[in-house]
């Protein structure tokens, strides 16, 4: 990520997008404080039940210290943008109060503009925001720099690791003192969840598998044997259309079946029977079975997460976790039927959701730029008001133009 200020010539690209989104979503610039989302008790009970809540005081030793002996502090949020922990000097602690940086408080781009924790949150990178790139007026004394924190079986993220100061926090030695903070929290979850494993407990049996493949062209595979050995692999463009038709159906497919979700043309049986050798090859007999074809194994995957979002209701994680859609570059009819099933559901989502921040995600995406209908719709979730009106007019008659 570009650790570089803004220029006379404008912002950097990631600051522009999440001003934006943060316009979009209606925050005000002059609002000086950040929305509390957490009350003290339910601050208390998140805190103590979060997975971070085991390395919190390793965070605080290595880094929390630091930022004290400096006039910085040191936050850590959970994956909502939630501040669980707020740590530093109490001259500076009170600094931080004047803005809503305290424990409780929502630091979501959507609900207190731009600024580092959220836009790693949103990213899924390390992040720094100097002084003016901040959205709203009130924090542009201040400088960030944060990075997320992953679960280190799942890869799903917990939080965020922040530290906030004046201008001695924009620079790469911070950034990379803050990564390093975070990957010592990880390593130190993932030697807790090891020393688990090896206490005396029956036996565990079963195989669990991760599968990551929204705006990949190859799937990303993560394999638990259930004994606390885990290993990924990188799968080829036909092997992640297999893996995906197969973990679509929990019953199994014939081989007549999947060669027709997976090619084409017919008569392909016999290649499609040595794509399949090689792919039990990689993933072992034990959780390739055939009789029919089938994953033995808990299958997890950011698409099916992405749906069971969808059913309950909550759009905006759905379209937060939206990387793309699903393998883009397969051709393979089963595949381009669930990605187009996948895709048009979100969109309709969204566009039920009259919200114009979800709507301008989604119309700054690679995918949905040149929908006519979403900025159509954004537009009139605006109002003639808003500062995002000028901007949704100018791309509706750039596609006028390319439409005529």
């Amino acid at each position: 990520m570009s650790t570089e200020p803004m220029g006379s010539d404008g912002m950097r690209a990631e600051v522009a997008d999440s001003w934006h989104l943060s316009a979009a979503a209606g925050v005000d610039a002059a609002r000086v404080e950040a929305p509390i989302t957490l009350g003290e008790s339910d601050l208390r009970d998140h805190r103590a039940a979060h997975p971070l809540a085991q390395v919190f005081p390793l965070l605080d030793d290595v880094l929390g210290q630091a930022a004290r002996d400096c006039g910085a502090i040191m936050a850590v949020s959970d994956s909502a943008g939630q501040l669980l922990w707020v740590c530093g000097s109490p001259s500076t602690l009170r600094k931080a109060e004047t803005i809503g940086f305290v424990e409780g408080s929502n630091w979501d781009e959507r609900l207190a503009g731009t600024n580092a924790p959220g836009l790693a949150l949103r990213l899924g990178q390390p992040a720094q925001v100097r002084r003016s790139e901040h959205f709203r007026h009130s924090v542009q004394q201040w400088s960030c720099a944060a990075t997320p924190i992953h679960d280190p079986t799942s890869s799903t993220l917990l939080g965020v690791l922040d530290i906030t100061g004046n201008d001695d926090i924009a620079v790469p030695q911070t950034m990379a003192m803050v990564r390093a903070a975070a990957r010592m929290a990880e390593a130190e979850l993932a030697r807790e969840l090891l020393t688990r494993a090896a206490q005396p407990a029956p036996p565990r049996s079963g195989l669990q598998a991760v599968v990551e493949l929204l705006g990949r062209h190859e799937a990303l595979l993560a394999i638990d044997d259930g004994r606390g050995a885990r290993h990924h692999l990188r799968l080829s463009p036909r092997h992640s259309e297999i893996l995906l038709l197969l973990a679509s159906a929990p019953h199994g497919l014939s081989g007549d079946e999947l060669a027709v979700l997976v090619y084409e043309d017919d008569g392909a049986s016999s290649t499609l029977r040595a794509e399949l050798n090689r792919l039990r090859h990689l993933l072992g007999d034990e959780l390739l079975p055939s009789r029919p074809y089938r994953l033995v194994a808990g299958i997890a995957g950011d698409w099916l997460a992405l749906e069971a979002l969808l059913a309950a209701g909550d759009v905006r994680r759905a379209l937060r976790g939206y990387r793309g859609p699903i393998l883009p570059r397969s051709t393979a009819p089963g595949v381009v039927r669930l990605r187009e099933q996948l895709h048009h559901s979100l969109r309709a989502a969204v566009l039920g959701s009259r919200e114009p921040d979800l709507m301008s995600t989604w119309t700054r995406s690679s995918w949905g730029a040149d929908d006519y209908d979403m900025w159509l719709a954004q537009r009139d979730a605006l109002g003639t008001s808003s500062p995002m009106r000028s901007l949704v007019d100018g791309q509706l008659a750039r596609l006028d133009r390319d439409l005529s």
